[in-house]
């Protein structure tokens, strides 16, 4: 995956599911997040929305 991509998943993470980071941290309360599945869904629509958005440019 490209910088770009991991940055922009990173930003959608940080806005949906306040998770600082998408690195591995090797800690289950730092890991694994108990989310809503709305928050989920939300966070999937925008990943969904930037890729058209990015391959229509």
């Amino acid at each position: 995956m490209t910088n770009t991509i991991n940055l922009a998943l990173t930003e959608i993470a940080q806005r949906h599911f306040q998770i600082v980071t998408l690195e591995t941290r090797k800690s289950d309360s730092l890991d694994f997040h108990d989310v809503s599945v709305w928050s989920i869904k939300d966070a999937l629509i925008e990943a969904f929305e930037l890729g058209k958005k990015k391959n229509s440019i």
